[in-house]
C-alpha cells in the first residue's frame, strides 16, 4: 500500500472566454487518483474541507479507489489554485491559500506508526511549501526513511514562502528519499546552471537510489546506481499538461508495485528500469490527451501495451 501525502485543491482553469472551470487538482491528489486507477492500493493522507468543493475532492478519491482512512476533515475552505494554460497546454499557477484546508496538516494528524502493509510514501508539490503541512511531512519522512520507499516529486512552487526555508525543506526531503522524480524546470531551480543529467548525478550523491527526470515531449531520463537510460514519449495530441507529471510518477510507482520492486533498498536491472520508464511515459502522455488532471485507468494502459 502506498500513502500519498499532501494537498488536495481546486484548479480554477480559464476557458479562454473569460469564464473559469473548477477542476479537482493538487499534485498529491492527482497522484493518489492515478495510483488507484492503476490498481495500486492507495491511501491519501492530507487535510480536506467539509465544504462542497472538499466533499467533491473526497468523493473523487473514493470513486477512483483511494482510501481516506488517513485523511482529516476540517471547516477551513478548500484551497484554490488559479491555473493559466498557454497555447501549448502548459499551466502556470497562482494560489489562494490563507486560512484554507490543504496547509493545515499538523503532526497530530499523522499516525504514530504505519502498518506493515504500507511499503511506500509519496510526497511533494505544496506539501513541502505550506506550513504546518511542510514541517509535518518532512518530519514524517525523517521517521520513515530506511523503513519504506520514499518518493519525492518536488514540482517546484517558488514564491509562496521564503526561498531559504523552501530550499531547506527540499534538501531534507531529497536526502531522505529513495526516488526523486523531477522535471527539467524543477532541476533548473534546484541546481541553477547544471544540466539535468549533472543535476541527477548531484542528487544520486545525496544517497538517493533513483533519479527520474521528465523531459516533456522528449520522454524521460533516469539515473540509478550505475545505470543511465532514456525513454521516449508517445506521439500524442496535447490538450493540456495538467497532471501529466503526477500521472508519470504514479505510473512508475505502479510499475514497481506490479513487479514487486517497492522496497527501501531499491535495485533494478537496466531492462526493468527501461520498462518502468516506458510505462510511466505512457501514463503521462495519456493524461495530456484530455483536459485537466484525468489520469488513465489500468485497463486503458493494458490495451495500449498489447
Amino acid at each position: 500500500m502506498i500513502v500519498v501525502c499532501g494537498e488536495a485543491l481546486i484548479d480554477m482553469i480559464s476557458n479562454g472566454d473569460g469564464t473559469q472551470q473548477a477542476t479537482p487538482g493538487g499534485g498529491p491528489f492527482n497522484t493518489a487518483r492515478a495510483l488507484a486507477r492503476l490498481g495500486v492500493p492507495t491511501v491519501f493522507l492530507g487535510r480536506l474541507s467539509d465544504d462542497a468543493l472538499g466533499r467533491r475532492l473526497a468523493a473523487l478519491l473514493v470513486s477512483d479507489g483511494a482510501s481516506l482512512e488517513l485523511a482529516t476533515i476540517g471547516t477551513e475552505p478548500t484551497t484554490i489554485a488559479m491555473a493559466d494554460v498557454d497555447s501549448e497546454g502548459s499551466a502556470k499557477y497562482r494560489f489562494l491559500i490563507h486560512g484554507t484546508s490543504a496547509p493545515n496538516l499538523t503532526p497530530d494528524m499523522i499516525p504514530e506508526r504505519f502498518g506493515p502493509q504500507v511499503n511506500a510514501i509519496h510526497l511533494g508539490t505544496l506539501g513541502l511549501v505550506l506550513e504546518p503541512m511542510a514541517s509535518t511531512l518532512v518530519d514524517l519522512i525523517r521517521r520513515e526513511h530506511g523503513r519504506r520507499l520514499v518518493m519525492l516529486d518536488p514540482n517546484i512552487r517558488a514564491g509562496l514562502v521564503p526561498e531559504s526555508e523552501y530550499r531547506e525543506h527540499l534538501r531534507t526531503a531529497i536526502t531522505h528519499s529513495t526516488i526523486v522524480k523531477a522535471s527539467i524546470a524543477d532541476l533548473a531551480w534546484l541546481y541553477p546552471g547544471l544540466g539535468c543529467e549533472t543535476a541527477a548525478e548531484r542528487i544520486l550523491g545525496e544517497g538517493v537510489s533513483l533519479v527520474v527526470v521528465t523531459l516533456g515531449a522528449h520522454g524521460a531520463f533516469a539515473a540509478h546506481r550505475d545505470i543511465r537510460i532514456r525513454a521516449g514519449a508517445p506521439l500524442i495530441e496535447v490538450v493540456d499538461t495538467i497532471g501529466a507529471g503526477d500521472a508519470f510518477g504514479a505510473g512508475l510507482l505502479a510499475w514497481l508495485h506490479e513487479h514487486h520492486a517497492i522496497r527501501p533498498d531499491l535495485s533494478l536491472e537496466p531492462e526493468e528500469l527501461a520498462e518502468g520508464l516506458r510505462f510511466a511515459c505512457l501514463a503521462g502522455a495519456l493524461t495530456c490527451t484530455r483536459a485537466g488532471a484525468e489520469p488513465p485507468w489500468k485497463a486503458e494502459m493494458a490495451a495500449l501495451e498489447t
